[in-house]
Formats: structure tokens, C-alpha cells, sequence
């Protein structure tokens, strides 16, 4: 076998290998999964994901991808509106997103919200204020943040895989998510409806809040299933 039949014989074994999705929530997991992907949910936990990344081998992938919803940091971005990471940023690095996988999740068909290239922040905490969403894009200039692209882009770059990030919002930069919601996620990814229920019981001042937040997520689902024929 000659030098350039290698090659390609190489080229032609990647591109059977799966892409790696990383999502935070089984919601989202649902969506992801399909034919050549690999699909793993953090339950919106950084330590479990770092956890699930240390013990995932590099050489069985050809590609990362975080998909799922985000917060808005970007006023002018509403529920449903698609992001396109160009970059991954934290408060002492910052990812560069692969331009490849970037154009393939751009042809995604705009059925359902804007598609808008930016800029996605990676925390540890979910910010869950508006005041906090305007000091995060002030420090940042994100557009958009979410717990698990920074840390699947650092596993991408320091393994030499090509990442790329797609978020759909969900609460938009005015909208302050409920604290029931935030402490509500099973280790599983799942939801814990008796500890939403529990929440409400003491506080019922939150059901119009949390009615709000409910239809912003299931829109941004919605919007986020329009994406899915792309990360192939």
C-alpha cells in the first residue's frame, strides 16, 4: 500500500469513529442521541463531568461537541435563538472552536430561532440573576453561558480533537432562573419533581415563575431538536 493509500485508508477509519456529545441535562441527551454519536450527560455538574471526561478515552472519538441549552448574557438574544460558539472562554483561558465543525452545525435549518454566531462563557455555578448575567458579559463579553463546554474544550485541545459548542437559550438575559430549578437535578440529569414540589409548597409566590421558566425551556427543547441532523 502506497503512501497516499494509507493516508486515505486512515482518513476512512476516523470517519467511522463517533462524536463525542456533551450534554449537561437527560433532556438534552435524548435529543443528541443517534447512529455514530456518543452521547454523555454531566447532570449539570462540572466535578461529575471532569469525572466522566478523565476516564473516556480520546482514541475512540474524532470530535467533540457541546450541545444543550444556555443562559443569555446578549440582551438582544431570545429564548430559542441558536449560538454557534466561535469561542469558549473562562476567567483565565479561552478555546478557539474548529472551523469545520462550525461550518456543519451552521447549515442547521432556521425553522426555529436565529442562528447567531458567539461567544459562550463556562462556569462552575449556575447563574441564575440578571444582575449576575450582566456582570458575567461585562467580565467576559460572552454572549451566552453554559457548565460544560469549557471543560469539554479543554479535553478536546489537550487531546487534539476538533470541539465545537451549539447552545440554544433558554432564559434570556432579563430572566432570573427560579432556585428551585438549580438544586432540583438528580444525579442522573433527571429533574426531582418532589423537590420542585416541596420548593413550591413553601413558596407558592414561585409558580408563575417557574410556569415562565418551564415554557422558555420547553421552547428552547424545541428549538435545540431542529439542531440535532447536524452533529453527525
Amino acid at each position: 500500500m502506497d503512501a497516499v493509500s494509507r493516508t486515505a485508508h486512515i482518513a476512512a477509519e476516523g470517519d467511522e469513529l463517533p462524536v463525542l456529545i456533551v450534554t449537561g441535562l437527560r433532556q438534552e441527551a435524548r435529543i443528541a442521541a443517534g447512529p455514530g454519536l456518543t452521547v454523555i450527560c454531566s447532570s449539570s455538574s462540572p466535578t461529575q463531568l471532569r469525572e466522566m471526561m478523565t476516564s473516556f478515552d480520546p482514541k475512540t472519538i474524532r470530535g467533540i461537541i457541546s450541545f444543550g441549552v444556555a443562559g443569555g448574557l446578549d440582551p438582544d438574544l431570545r429564548t430559542g435563538d441558536i449560538v454557534i460558539a466561535s469561542r469558549i472562554v473562562t476567567a483565565k483561558r479561552q478555546w478557539i472552536t474548529d472551523p469545520a465543525l462550525v461550518e456543519n452545525l451552521v447549515a442547521v435549518p432556521r425553522k426555529r430561532g436565529r442562528i447567531v454566531a458567539g461567544v459562550l462563557a463556562g462556569v462552575e455555578q449556575v447563574v441564575t440573576g440578571q444582575v449576575g448575567k450582566e456582570a458575567l458579559r461585562a467580565t467576559t463579553g460572552a454572549d451566552a453561558v453554559d457548565m460544560e463546554s469549557h471543560i469539554a474544550a479543554r479535553y478536546a485541545e489537550f487531546n487534539g480533537l476538533p470541539f465545537a459548542a451549539v447552545r440554544v437559550i433558554s432564559d434570556p438575559a432579563h430572566r432570573s432562573l427560579p432556585q428551585i430549578t438549580t438544586n432540583a437535578i438528580k444525579p442522573n440529569g433527571r429533574v426531582d419533581m418532589w423537590k420542585v414540589m416541596r420548593g413550591v409548597a413553601r413558596n407558592p409566590r414561585t409558580i408563575p415563575h417557574l410556569i415562565s421558566t418551564g415554557r422558555d425551556f420547553n421552547r428552547a427543547l424545541r428549538s435545540l431538536k431542529g439542531c440535532r441532523h447536524a452533529l453527525g
